[in-house]
Order: C-alpha cells, then structure tokens, then sequence
C-alpha cells in the first residue's frame, strides 16, 4: 500500500532594519529512495531569489540561495509531491548484537555509531541502554528503545531549542521530537548498534480522507541498522510507514538543519513555520 502527499512548508523571519544581504540553504525538499519518491518539488522566495541545488555530505538534497537587495522579511515555502510506502517487513536475517559490534561494522558506520554534541554520552543513558540490549534481540530493541524513552520524556513544545542535548532533554525530562528522536540515538548508539537521525513531516493522522488538507508537522525519527535501514518514530512509538516523509538523515539535527543562513542586517524575529499535509490518494 502506498500514499501520495502534497507538503507545503513555509518558514519566515522578519528583520528590525532592512538586510542588504543573506545567504542561505533550505533543506525541505523530500527525498527519493527505496520507499519512496518525490513526484514534484518546488522552493519559492519572497523576495524572488534565484536558486540552485546540490546533495550534500549525507544526501540531502539542499536548495541554497542568496539576497542582495535591502528587505525586512524573508518567506521561504517548498511545496511537494511524494509518494510513501508502508514500512518495509522486518528482515529475517537480523545480525546478532556480536555482529553488530563487530569493529568491521563499526567501522563501516563510524559516523552514526560515534557520539556528537547533540547525542553525548553519559554512564547512566548507557548504562540503561546495556540493560536494554540484554533483555531485547537487536529487532526487538528499537521499540523498547521507543518505549523508554517515552517514559523518560513528555512531550511538550517549547521547553527545549534546537541547541538542547539528548542529556539536558533527559535532565529536565521534557522534550520535542527532536530529543525523542536524540535520546534514542544515544542509547542505540550506546548499545552498538549503528543508528542515525531523520528529519521530514509527519501525516497527523492514519486514516486521513483522501483530499483533504490539515495541519501537518516538521518531525524527526531514527534509522537503526539491522541488515537493512530501519526506521522508528520514538515519539510516537511506531516504525515508520505511509504517513512520514523523509527529508533528511544525518548524525543529529545539527546535520539536517531545514533553515540555515547568514546575513547583514537587524535582529531577526521568527514569524513562525506552517506545515500543510493533503493526501491526495
């Protein structure tokens, strides 16, 4: 079974003096791989600017651009047209956790076994984390990684920022998907297993009706390697399937970031992101 979606993202700022200049990347153009495949992708600017694309280091594909005219607001918007897959079955041929620590594998998947700013080590996150790989075969470990993490983290917007660790997401036990999707990095990376960071959108509903248009998401989740990439939505406590839309994979949000720039000018003000979701089949 599969979905077709259409995504409108729009992320916008606006400056207390006129910027003379800003240089930017926009990370928000949906991927095209084994499960799914992106059928139409735009960005636009307000103001207009001109735009060129390149993948970058981890595949994203990234639409940088540059303003050189004096303005007060910038409005970017990407609007997509994907098409999902459910979530792939299980693989039967699951490595062992003494495969999956092997120092082959290790270093074939040193960037994603390795710990970063955003996903530190800490005695007591691995500590659980060993505790979690003896009770659990590594195909049965990513929900049980979800489920602790659920436990450990309520979900509550605006309690953290983009700069907020797995650990200091964990210290004050609340958190936003992206500290669901980092603290479930450390512990997976902890145990051995080989894991990295996604970030997309997120369907809000299962059953959605086929045209019609809600208020959808920016969302994060993990990917662990069990033979194959496998992915897990922590927040929600589910695999990924039909209703999530890959956008980028990286170590941690710091290598996925949707909106990054510089520019010369006044202070900025964020006037917010808006996500809308159709399912058009």
């Amino acid at each position: 079974m599969s979905w077709q979606i259409r995504i409108e993202h729009s992320t916008g700022y606006r400056y207390a003096s006129p910027v003379v200049s800003s240089y930017n990347e926009a990370r928000i153009i949906p991927q095209t791989g084994e499960s799914q495949l992106t059928l139409e992708a735009t960005v636009r600017t307000e103001p207009a600017a001109s735009t060129y694309r390149y993948w970058d280091y981890w595949g994203t594909q990234v639409t940088a651009f540059d303003l050189h005219t004096p303005h007060t607001e910038l409005i970017v918007t990407g609007r997509s047209v994907v098409q999902t897959a459910a979530a792939p079955p299980r693989p039967t041929d699951v490595p062992s956790w003494d495969q999956l620590t092997d120092d082959s594998l290790a270093d074939r998947f040193v960037e994603f076994v390795r710990p970063t700013v955003s996903t530190p080590e800490h005695p007591e996150l691995r500590a659980a984390a060993l505790e979690l790989a003896a009770a659990n075969s590594p195909a049965d470990f990513l929900p049980a990684v979800g489920d602790w993490v659920r436990e450990k983290l309520s979900y509550r917007p605006g309690t953290t920022e983009v700069r907020t660790s797995a650990v200091e997401a964990w210290e004050q036990g609340v958190g936003v998907c992206q500290d669901f999707a980092h603290l479930a990095l450390v512990l997976m990376r902890a145990a051995g297993m080989p894991a990295r960071y996604v970030s997309g959108y997120l369907h809000p509903s299962a059953d959605a009706e086929v045209g019609e248009t809600v208020s959808g998401q920016s969302h994060a989740w993990v990917e662990g390697w069990l033979g194959t990439w496998l992915g897990f939505d922590p927040t929600n406590g589910i695999p990924t399937g039909e209703p999530h839309v890959v956008v980028a994979r990286g170590r941690d949000y710091g290598d996925v970031p949707p909106m990054l720039g510089v520019y010369s000018g006044g202070t900025s003000t964020s006037l917010g992101v808006t996500v809308a979701v159709t399912r058009l089949g």
